[in-house]
């Protein structure tokens, strides 16, 4: 069985309610659920959450909900890695007989179904234990500066500080949208970055959704894009 599941806890502190929250027209977690179940890649789509209210959003757009995440497991200092874990042994003790699993984050409005199919025909095709976007840095990482208390700057890298741009490597940067995963790495709870591959994708569909502000920044770009027809 391929899984999606959808971690959405209650807490959340900066934006209150955000995995709700009206986002162009529809609660931010419609997006994660609808673009799962439209990429027809998964065989079931679970949220996990400790909120009544998330959970009945949830099912409403057509998740399951076959269990309420333990309090223990929905802090602000929770890990993905054990929440994905905790949701596969429950599941399996259901008799799902899980297999790849896919955890995608709630606020993802800009998610894309083909990135979800891609992903995991890579994860197939490598034998990587997962699969997950990324995007590269719109400046170069070697030229980074740092500010100092008066206002001055100094490179982090000197030695690259008259290096041309394009002769330095580009960085990437983890996009937070969804991760791909074996069910036996999420059990054994396999660092992400240091036992995964990518999956480079544009960097005008990345949007980190952590303040008001940038809640703003994100809807309007959506309206843009949504009035092309480019989500």
């Amino acid at each position: 069985m391929r899984l999606a599941i959808i971690p959405a806890r209650g807490g959340s502190k900066r934006i209150p309610r955000k995995n709700i929250k009206s986002f162009h027209g529809k609660p931010m977690i419609a997006y994660a659920i609808g673009a799962a179940l439209a990429s027809k890649a998964f065989d079931r789509v679970i949220v996990s959450t400790d909120d009544a209210e998330i959970a009945e959003v949830a099912k409403a757009y057509g998740a399951e909900l076959p269990f309420v995440r333990p309090p223990e497991l929905a802090d602000d200092h929770t890990p993905t890695v054990p929440v994905i874990a905790h949701a596969i042994r429950t599941c399996d003790e259901l008799g799902w007989n899980v297999q790849d699993v896919c955890c995608i984050y709630p606020g993802v409005p800009f998610i894309s179904t083909d990135d979800l199919r891609t992903a995991h025909e890579q994860l197939m095709s490598t034998g990587a234990n997962y699969v997950f976007p990324v995007t590269g840095f719109p400046s170069p990482i070697q030229r980074a500066l740092r500010r100092l208390s008066d206002g001055t700057v100094r490179p982090f890298q000197p030695e690259h500080a008259a290096t041309r741009t394009q002769d330095l490597e580009p960085g990437y940067f983890d996009v937070g949208q969804f991760y791909w995963g074996r069910k036996q790495a999420w059990l054994d709870g396999l660092n992400i970055h240091l036992n995964g591959t990518t999956l480079v994708i544009p960097e005008w569909r990345v949007v980190d959704i952590d303040t008001p502000a940038d809640w703003d920044r994100a809807e309007l770009v959506y309206s843009a894009l949504f009035a092309k027809g480019l989500v």
